[in-house]
């Protein structure tokens, strides 16, 4: 089976389509992980457990995302690699990430397994879902070393094109994830104790078989257990690349922490709201990401290669795509928003956020795609500080700053809700022109030099 790709040669907007639909579609299933989980919840008729599985969504997030952030490192490092045709650092590289992505899993583990309950209490989760969103969050924590170590060796294959396996990872994850909620959760009234054991059980599945595929690789990205070590060089590279992004994260994480606290402050229905609401979003944000991993590993290799104008093609190229699609998923969740919502809930009032938050954040989210599909094509030229810090003053500063202030004066929970496409314009606008700025210095440089 094929799965290595030619990035620097031949038509880019099918590639970008066939690099990007297998990560959006294995994105939707880890979501699924957690829908799945809400859903089974809910129609046993527990609200309660509904909203003890959505008030750990925002910290379940800044936990995760922070290392996943990281992965940004691994695409840049070797698909700079790779255009440059340094084979022999390739190796180093893969060895470094995977060793690192159990080291850091285990200490997420253990660190989220001590601070779990006063987050939660620090985050004004109502007492009455408290208990269960601990335990969850708890039994969850188990899985997070696997899903650091899926993350990490799938960002590996993706280097060299294969978002393929990483895919068939994910759908083997999420039959058994599936089927252990009905069996645990429906079959044995387990309740939020069954759904996070069935979530933490599939991670270990998707992990052990990517890296089953990694030792098993023929090319430059094999992985020899027997190897795997940390190299302080290779290390650093990665550090440097993925850490902005990985801080710009769990900055953003913060960020949403704050507003799931104040949205706590509404009660349970407008918790168990948010976290259904929250499903659609995150499916129509995986289409960006998908298309953020084509514009990063397609701009590196292409940046390590010298061909800048190829990059520019990449960036255009990308955004087009990520709008289109984000507008196509989006409007169909809202036309159908009876049919998509009922799959989740049929409380009314808990419907009712769900509706409105569709109206406010859902209809404008290809707002988005300005500054993400930016930034990714910015990591892909080495300048990941950049993207971060205007991101995290654009976005996340800007929205613990309306919280305090216009949410504390208007108990209204629409004006929660609002936060988001003020500060998707802000940002947006500010990334662009930050690239615009970034490419032209780059272009200059590179003419510069062959004078």
């Amino acid at each position: 089976m094929e799965t290595k790709m030619d990035m620097l040669h031949g038509p880019i907007l099918k590639k970008i389509l066939i690099f990007a639909f297998p990560i959006i579609l294995g994105s939707v299933l880890q979501q699924l992980f957690s829908a799945v989980d809400i859903a089974v919840v809910g129609f046993t008729g527990d609200s309660n457990g509904q909203a003890a599985i959505g008030a750990n969504t925002s910290l379940i997030a800044l936990f995760v995302n922070f290392f996943v952030g990281l992965t940004v490192g691994i695409n840049v490092v070797i698909g700079n690699y790779i255009g440059q045709g340094h084979k022999e650092r390739i190796s180093s590289t893969v060895h470094t990430a995977i060793m690192f992505a159990v080291f850091s899993g285990v200490g997420l583990l253990l660190l989220v397994e001590m601070i779990a309950r006063p987050m939660l209490v620090i985050m004004a989760t109502p007492k009455e879902v408290l208990g269960q969103a601990v335990t969850y969050l708890r039994i969850y924590a188990m899985g997070m070393p696997f899903i650091l170590l899926y993350n990490f060796g799938a960002a590996v294959l993706r280097t060299v094109g294969d978002t393929k396996r990483p895919l068939y990872a994910l759908l083997a994850a999420g039959f058994i994830n599936m089927v252990l909620d009905l069996v645990l959760t429906a079959g044995l009234k387990l309740g939020v104790v069954g759904v996070a054991v069935a979530t933490a059980f599939s991670n270990v599945i998707s992990s052990a078989l990517v890296i089953y595929f990694l030792v098993h690789e023929d090319g430059d990205i094999r992985l020899n257990i027997k190897k795997l070590a940390v190299s302080g060089d290779d290390l650093e590279k990665l550090l440097k690349i993925g850490l902005p992004s990985g801080f710009q994260t769990m900055v953003f994480s913060i960020a949403n922490i704050c507003i799931q606290a104040t949205i706590n402050s509404y009660g349970p229905a407008a918790v168990a709201g948010n976290a259904v609401a929250l499903i659609f979003e995150v499916l129509a944000y995986y289409v960006v990401t998908g298309i953020n991993q084509a514009a990063v590993t397609f701009t590196s290799v292409n940046y390590g290669a010298g061909d800048l104008k190829r990059c520019l093609k990449v960036f255009g190229i990308s955004m087009a795509v990520a709008v289109v699609l984000t507008n196509i998923v989006n409007i169909s969740f809202i036309l159908g928003e009876k049919f998509f919502v009922g799959l989740f809930t049929s409380d009314v009032a808990v419907a009712e956020c769900v509706y409105l938050r569709f109206k406010i954040v859902l209809a404008v989210q290809f707002l988005i795609c300005s500054y993400e599909i930016s930034g990714s094509v910015l990591r892909g030229f080495g300048r990941s500080m950049l993207p971060a810090v205007i991101t995290i003053f654009g976005t996340c500063v800007l929205r613990i700053i309306w919280v305090n202030t216009v949410c504390a004066r208007v108990r209204d929970i629409s004006y929660v809700f609002v936060v988001y496409p003020v500060s998707w314009i802000v940002t947006g606008i500010a990334v662009v022109a930050a690239f615009i700025v970034t490419y032209k210095k780059l272009l200059s440089e590179r003419l510069g030099n062959r004078a």
